[in-house]
This record gives C-alpha cells, sequence and structure tokens, in this order.
C-alpha cells in the first residue's frame, strides 16, 4: 500500500527515463505495429493488481538483492528530504503515522491509530493520535530498546520541520491561511506519552494529509540541535558513520556500507508489523543494495540472477519476454498515475535575461505545448508502449474530473499562431525572433544519468528548431539541478518530475505561489500574477471545503487553470513492466500502477 508523506519529493524521472539510446521507428511503423505488438507482449508477461487480497502467512529465511545506482549522500533523517537515494534509506528504518489505501481510498492505522473531532461552534478541528504500544528505538545487535513516544512527534514537528532555518519541506504545510487572510498554525500537544493531538485553527478537508509523516528519534536529534543548532543536526549519521549506530522503528537496520558497493541490511526482530501467524515480517534475513551506475548494468545484473527484481525498460522487454524457460516473471501495468514534466524558470531574479521575459508570456508556454511532439516521443523513446498524460489529478483522486485536459496539444502552425500573437516573429531564415529582433535560444536541463531524458530532449530541440528555435541540452547532476531550483534559480527551462497529486491538497509546498518548491517561481511573498492568486486562492478554499459537491467546483477550475497556463507541461505516461525472479513464492506478490510493485509479504519458494 502507498505511504505518503505530507510533501511529494522532487524526484528524477527514472521511473519514466532509462539509459541507453532506442531504436528510432517512424510514427507509421508504430502506429501498425503498436496494437497488435502490445498484445503479443502483454500475452508474455503476468498481471496482478492488488485489489485489497489479504496476505497469507509465509516462511522466515533467504536474502534480498536489490540495487540502487548512487551513492547515497547521508543517512541523516532531514537531508533525506533532499537527497533521493538517503530518503530510499531512511525509509527502511522509520514508519509513517498512517497508511492510505489507494485501493480502498481510505486511511489505516500504521504506527498510530488517528481520531478526527470537529467543533462546528468555533469552526476548529482536532486530529488525536494514538502510538502503538510495541514502537521502539532498537538498535543492531544490542537489547537496548526505546519506546517511541508523542515526544519523538512533537519534537519532530516544532524543532525541525517547524524550524524554518532547516529549511524543511513540511514547513508551509504546518501553515493554515484562515478567512481575513491571516496565517495560523497547526499546533501539536502532548496528551500522555503515547497520545498527541495537532489543533487545527480551521476545519479542513483532509486533516490526516496534513498530519501523516515519520520522524526521527528525539533522544539522538535533539541534544545534537542543542549542542550544534542547525549543523549539528545535518552533521548527524554521515555517510562515514557507523550505521550500526543508528536507531531504526522500522523493518531494518542498517548495519554495513561500502562506498560504491553495497549496504547491508538486517531484519528488525522487534518491528511491530507482523502477519496472521503472529511472524514479524519481511520475511528475508537480509537485504544486500549493490551500487550499480545505471540501469543498463543493473539489467545485465539481474539476467545473471545477482538481483531479485528488474524495472524493465522498453528497450529490454521484448529480449526478456522471448527468453524460453527464462528463471523470472514479467508482469505488467497499466499506465503510471504521474508523469515527468517539463517547465519554464519564470523567476524574477532572472528579468534582465530574454529568456524571462519569454516564459512569462503564457502564449510562449502554451506553444511550447503545441511542439511537444508526444507521438514521436512515444514511438522512438517509449517504443508505443506510453501515453501523453493529459490530465492534471489522475484518476485515482477524488476529485478528477475526465473532461478536464490539456488543449494544448501537438500542432506546430498552432504553436507559431501563438507565438506571433505574443510578438514573435520569423526572418527569412526562419529563425524565431522576439520583439527586440533577439534570437529565441534557451537551455534544457535534466539529470545526467539516465540517457532516455536526453532522448527525449532531442526531440524536443529538433521539433523547435523546425519553427527556429534554438535549445541546448544541459545534462548535469542531480544535486546541482536540487541547488538549481531551491536556491541559485539560474536555469532556465527543467525537466523533472514531482510524482501524482492523489489528493487535490498534496503538494502544499509546490502549488500554492508561497511554496518552496513551486518550481517556476517559488517562495513568493504575494503572488505576482492574476493567475497564481486565483490558484492561490483556489487550493486554500478547496483545502477547507468539506461539502463534495462545492470542492467539485472549485478543485475543477484549479485544474482547467493550471491546465490552461502551462506553469508545467506534463510528458508521458509509460506502461510499466517488472521481473523477479521465480525462486520467490508469488502468492503475496501483486503489481499495478497504484502500489507498483507489492512485495512486503514476499517469501522463499519451499
Amino acid at each position: 500500500m502507498k505511504r505518503f508523506p505530507l510533501i511529494p519529493l522532487l524526484c528524477v524521472v527514472c521511473t519514466f527515463f532509462s539509459c541507453t539510446k532506442s531504436e528510432e521507428l517512424s510514427l507509421e511503423e508504430i502506429e501498425e505495429r503498436s496494437a497488435e505488438g502490445l498484445q503479443e507482449l502483454l500475452a508474455k508477461t503476468q498481471t496482478r493488481p492488488w485489489r485489497g487480497e489479504a496476505f497469507v502467512p509465509g516462511k522466515r529465511g533467504g536474502s534480498w538483492n536489490s540495487s540502487m545506482i548512487k551513492d547515497p549522500k547521508s543517512f541523516n533523517h532531514l537531508i533525506a528530504e533532499r537527497d533521493a537515494e538517503t530518503n530510499a534509506i531512511v525509509r527502511s528504518l522509520n514508519d509513517f503515522l498512517i497508511d492510505y489505501d489507494v485501493v480502498r481510498r481510505e486511511w489505516k492505522a500504521k504506527c498510530a491509530s488517528p481520531e478526527i473531532t470537529v467543533n462546528e461552534a468555533d469552526q476548529t478541528l482536532d486530529v488525536i493520535y494514538t502510538l502503538r504500544e510495541d514502537l521502539y528505538w532498537s538498535y543492531y545487535g544490542s537489547d537496548k530498546k526505546i519506546p517511541v513516544t508523542s515526544d519523538d512527534v512533537i519534537f519532530w514537528y516544532n524543532e525541525i520541520e517547524g524550524d524554518e532555518s532547516f529549511q524543511s519541506s513540511s514547513y508551509n504545510g504546518q501553515f493554515l491561511t484562515m478567512e481575513d487572510g491571516s496565517e495560523e498554525r497547526i499546533t501539536i500537544e502532548k496528551i500522555d506519552n503515547r497520545r498527541f493531538r495537532f489543533h487545527f485553527p480551521r476545519i479542513v478537508a483532509d486533516p490526516l494529509l496534513s498530519t501523516n509523516r515519520d520522524f526521527g528519534p528525539r533522544h539522538v536529534y535533539e541534544p545534537a540541535k542543542k549542542a550544534g543548532g542547525v549543523q549539528g543536526v545535518l552533521d548527524l549519521f554521515s555517510v562515514a558513520s557507523d550505521p550500526k549506530l543508528i536507531p531504526s522503528m522500522g523493518e531494518w537496520f542498517l548495519i554495513e556500507y561500502v562506498p560504491s558497493q553495497r549496504l547491508v541490511f538486517k531484519r528488525n526482530p522487534n518491528y511491530w508489523d507482523k502477519d496472521s501467524a503472529g511472524l514479524s515480517i519481511p520475511y528475508f534475513e537480509e537485504n544486500i543494495v549493490q551500487i550499480l551506475p545505471d540501469q543498463y548494468t543493473q539489467y545485465l545484473v539481474f539476467k545473471q540472477g545477482k538481483l531479485e527484481t528488474y524495472s524493465v525498460r522498453p528497450e529490454d522487454l521484448n529480449e526478456l519476454v522471448s527468453k524460453e524457460n527464462a528463471a523470472y516473471t514479467v508482469f505488467n501495468a497499466e499506465g503510471n498515475m504521474g508523469a515527468g514534466l517539463w517547465s519554464f524558470n519564470q523567476n524574477p531574479q532572472n528579468r534582465d535575461t530574454p529568456y524571462y521575459e519569454w516564459f512569462t508570456k503564457k502564449e510562449f508556454r502554451q506553444a511550447m505545448s503545441c511542439l511537444l511532439n508526444r507521438g514521436r516521443i512515444n514511438a522512438q523513446v517509449y517504443r508505443g508502449l506510453a501515453e501523453p498524460k493529459l490530465d492534471f489529478f489522475p484518476p485515482p483522486n477524488p476529485y478528477y474530473n475526465p473532461d478536464i485536459t490539456l488543449q494544448y496539444l501537438y500542432n506546430p502552425q498552432r504553436a507559431l499562431e501563438l507565438l506571433e500573437s505574443a510578438g514573435f516573429t520569423r526572418d527569412r531564415q526562419g529563425v524565431l525572433l522576439d520583439e527586440k529582433k533577439r534570437r529565441v535560444e534557451f537551455d534544457i536541463s535534466f539529470t545526467a544519468d539516465n540517457t532516455m531524458t536526453a532522448d527525449i530532449a532531442a526531440i524536443i530541440v529538433d521539433e523547435l528548431g523546425k519553427v527556429g528555435i534554438k535549445v541546448n541540452i544541459r545534462a548535469t547532476d542531480f544535486q546541482k539541478l536540487v541547488e538549481q531550483l531551491s536556491s541559485t534559480y539560474d536555469w532556465q527551462t527543467i525537466m523533472i518530475g514531482l510524482g501524482a497529486n492523489l489528493f487535490p491538497s498534496q503538494g502544499s509546498n509546490v502549488w500554492p505561489s508561497s511554496g518552496n518548491l513551486h518550481l517556476w517561481h517559488p517562495l513568493q511573498e504575494k503572488a505576482s500574477t492574476d493567475w497564481e492568486a486565483r490558484v492561490d486562492y483556489l487550493y486554500n478554499e478547496g483545502s477547507y471545503t468539506i461539502d463534495k459537491e462545492k470542492a467539485k467546483i472549485i478543485w475543477d477550475e484549479y485544474q482547467r487553470l493550471i491546465l490552461e497556463q502551462c506553469p508545467i507541461i506534463y510528458l508521458m505516461r509509460s506502461r510499466s513492466f517488472w521481473a523477479i525472479q521465480n525462486r520467490w513464492d508469488f502468492t503475496n506478490v501483486y503489481y499495478d500502477n497504484l502500489n507498483g510493485a507489492e512485495i512486503s509479504h514476499i517469501f522463499l519458494r519451499q
């Protein structure tokens, strides 16, 4: 089942992009054989979506072999917000308070059980959480067990996330806009060692989304903050630390890290989650994570039987499904709920640059969407195994409306008309010029570790070149992109991913203009454009509207407005394929586009 932090993490578009150059196919070729070819491929794979089935008890034993592409920057809980590899490790050592079942569309207790109380008299709301009794911070190879208490959550909420100097992505989500326009904070207070209360100064539609979180151990982070402030906290659990000294309240202990080679995890016998027979999960005893430099290397190692699973790239699919008597099984799922996106820098810090003048024109952004050849991207990059993402909310979102879709589809003639309406012209050589006769030229940035991103960028370069726009490719390190997005703001256009909005109010640091990850112009003290002010208003109103019919009107306008303004342009939703070694029992294994690979209760074949 899905876990939802308060704010979606900035991520590389690795789910959608891969690492080797694809064979180019013409649109005609792909159209002729895509339907037939897809059905042939699907017939060689398994379909097994999770629809709420109960897991059967398994057997303990075995080792799990997995991989990651990069070394982590740290083992620090706060740094995990900014580094995907660190995040993957920290999530193995911690848990969220509650969990969201995307199939049943309901929240379930995890580390804690919630209770919502509404005070109609003063229009406030409280969420009271009660922690499980069997939650402990424990250490590998030690009998030491420290109970997880309300103090851990309260400290993290107030002193880490709630301290602006830490620049936590969860900081903005602690504040509500009141009816008079003022800001008030969602406060937290201790009831007893296991119970704590979040107090909302205003009734909101999704209070559990706003309060669900994971957190670090107070007994470690509080002394570090008192002794060294922000830097003292950030210095905790560096990659040079002995990982055995990191406390865990999750499924795993991290016991070994060899840079550029591997990480080793051992199962946590104190983990609270148990199967119906009373045996704690996971069932396998250790997880060995190899650090492999790219997806192609992962593919080779998987074929050797040295990785348990592999997220299949389009160019690998034919080979994998065609092998007779394979030692693995390939599963398929429909298109992803999220998609990579293309965004344009509208930060006034860059107001003296030509591209700022261009990107702040709605017609220019709309024209870029009309020049995005999604059919060609599907044919040449995804081999027909994807479809454009034209909606804003995905289907699982309660306010998804199939009638609300992007209207600026591939149409070079319409793009030229939009550009002309915004003052752009082409000279005799076909070069596009702005009103000041400057050539239209800008960069497109993306992470350098995944070359399928470059394939998509190359198509954009070619298509825009046909109308006289010069685009320069800038492949760079992920951390550099994060720095550009969060501090220097010196990027021009960028391709990244932000995940899917399964809740309408998800992304409180992205979609409101005050958000620190409001890509195109973050941390606005006041919305700089009328349309962003309207988005702020709609986001705010929708978040506080309980009546479903009234909320639908608000969220419909919200979706239409963002799709009309094109501050971001979504790319493709790719069909997913996933392979797993047959030495594992598939009774508890599921794979779909809502939950991804469900392997929490997997065990070895007997």
